[in-house]
């Protein structure tokens, strides 16, 4: 780092990661421990999990979004957005809590309460959602700039922050306990922590100037690297799931995307680079390999954890532990492999590791394939963006955050749907093959963006009368969902030959070499 400004402003935004990682990993768990938000607001586990979902899919529509004005309005105008977020955020939590903790409340009172407070703590969440987006839309393209010769490697310890905020989170909320337990605005003021500290740490700080801004390359050049296919892409994505949450129909949505991407090709006069699209839809599977089988794994490693009495926090202390400690030394990996050859050899890795936990079932094989498919999965983001931030630096702040938009939303409207999909088809065929004639009793049809599915009843399921009959369907559901694991191998596989494509095409061209348009990004600053 060239002086202590430089170092104040990429710890500033390391901090502001951890914050996001703290808004997650809180959120995971008071979600999910029936003991808090559950039965403070009385929630289901539909309304639990669209709480939660309230705090991701802003995250990828303000991470677009910002990523258009960001040059004009400038990084620390887009830091304060994003704490004035956690802010709005922890007030509304608290009155959340305080409408449901009225003395002598119960009855039809409590639940008209519970309701009242559930908006407060759902539109609290969508605007967290959208404080840890801004975060990202500014972090990426400062960290690109300030080390613009060393970008992949730089991205990845900046992004360390991100599952170094996950073990630092998770320890704490679990040393926490009974104090959590018994009042969980603690952990709204956990939050609140790192980011008072990057607010402080970045309020004065001198931002570099984009490199793109430096270099002098315009505001269409830089859309025209997305273009209107990548535009496509990210508009359908944002829409869809826009629809998704106020109801819009398919009709619409599609109406929707064509006015936009008509406006935005019309203006920026360009279908796209090739290959930026080309990462645009490698970043679906690469997405939904990282984020979208993490619930599968926690849920097969949550039994073996539970039946020797440990937090179910522990796993993704541990797998975020792993990720922290690569990242930080992803300088000399990067340089031996290339960034193409990191992120073919985490494919393989992540098939590697996937397969395995298909089929493993002791603690300590669960731990060594969840270690390396761990190993895998930890340069995927990163080094993607390293390697969209080296080969399109016109694309600026835009094409390197909306990569990462466009891997969120597909994990909400896709990715995480599609494998809950892969686990239930695996039970149903196994069920409908072991034991003819159950699954009709215990199943259910559903819609999902892809079309029909049938899935498991739990509650047909509860309802099956106590012998050999339920136990055994237990025992088969929980076997083929884990033995699904093995299908989702396609996305790392889809993955692997992408990037060994890539390799071969930048060998022919005298190998991988970072573009160069002499925007430092140094002197003054937003």
């Amino acid at each position: 780092m060239k002086d202590r400004n430089d170092k104040l402003v990429f710890w500033g935004c390391f901090i502001a990661l951890i914050t996001t990682a703290f808004a997650f990993v809180t959120r995971t768990f008071m979600v999910n421990m029936d003991g808090l938000w559950p039965a403070t607001f009385g929630l289901n586990k539909v309304q639990g999990q669209e709480l939660f979902g309230a705090g991701i899919w802003p995250f990828a529509i303000s991470i677009i979004l910002f990523s258009l004005i960001i040059d004009k309005i400038g990084y620390r105008v887009s830091m304060v957005f994003s704490f004035v977020c956690y802010v709005v955020y922890a007030a509304m939590a608290f009155q959340a809590y305080a409408i449901v903790n009225v003395e002598g409340l119960e009855g039809e009172a409590l639940k008209e309460a519970q309701a009242k407070a559930y908006q407060f703590l759902y539109w609290g969440s969508v605007v967290l959602g959208l404080g840890n987006g801004t975060v990202e839309a500014y972090i990426n393209p400062v960290v690109a700039t300030m080390f613009n010769r060393e970008k992949t490697k730089w991205l990845n310890i900046l992004h360390a922050g991100w599952p170094g905020g996950l073990v630092l989170g998770g320890l704490l909320t679990i040393m926490l306990g009974a104090k959590v337990e018994a009042d969980w605005r603690i952990l709204i003021v956990l939050i609140a922590l790192p980011a008072l500290v990057f607010l402080v740490m970045l309020i004065k700080a001198r931002f570099p100037v984009n490199e793109r801004v430096a270099a002098g390359a315009t505001y269409r050049e830089m859309l025209g690297e997305f273009g209107a296919i990548g535009a496509a892409i990210a508009g359908f994505l944002i829409v869809k799931q826009l629809g998704m949450v106020v109801g819009w129909t398919d009709t619409t949505v599609i109406i929707i995307v064509a006015v936009l991407v008509v406006a935005y090709g019309l203006y920026c006069r360009s279908l796209g680079r090739p290959m930026m699209i080309f990462l645009c839809i490698v970043m679906m599977p690469l997405a939904t390999t990282e984020i979208g089988t993490d619930g599968a794994i926690t849920g097969i490693m949550k039994e073996p954890l539970k039946a020797i009495g440990a937090n179910g926090l522990w796993v993704l202390i541990y797998t975020s532990a792993i990720m922290t400690v690569l990242r930080f030394f992803s300088g000399p990996i990067v340089k031996k492999l290339t960034p193409l050859g990191l992120l073919a050899a985490c494919a393989a890795l992540a098939v590697a590791g996937l397969f395995l936990l298909s089929f493993t079932t002791t603690l300590f094989a669960i731990f060594a394939a969840a270690t390396l498919y761990g190993i895998g999965k930890t340069f995927f983001w990163p080094t993607t963006l390293g390697v969209v931030s080296e080969q399109f630096p016109k694309g600026g702040a835009l094409t390197l955050n909306a990569i990462a938009g466009i891997g969120m939303l597909t994990v909400g409207v896709v990715g995480g749907p599609l494998i809950g999909a892969m686990q239930e088809k695996s039970a149903e065929t196994a069920v409908t093959s072991e034991m003819p004639g159950t699954y009709e009793k215990i199943s259910k049809t559903d819609k999902y963006f892809l079309g029909e599915y049938n899935a498991v009843d739990d509650d047909k399921l509860k309802a099956l009368p106590e012998g050999d009959e339920k136990k055994k369907a237990g025992e088969v559901i929980l076997d083929a969902k884990q033995g699904a694991l093995a299908k989702v191998t396609i996305f790392p596989l889809i993955m692997l030959g992408a990037y060994i494509g890539l390799i071969m095409y930048f060998r022919s061209r005298g190998g991988y070499k970072a573009v160069e348009i002499g925007g430092g990004g140094d002197g003054g600053g937003h």
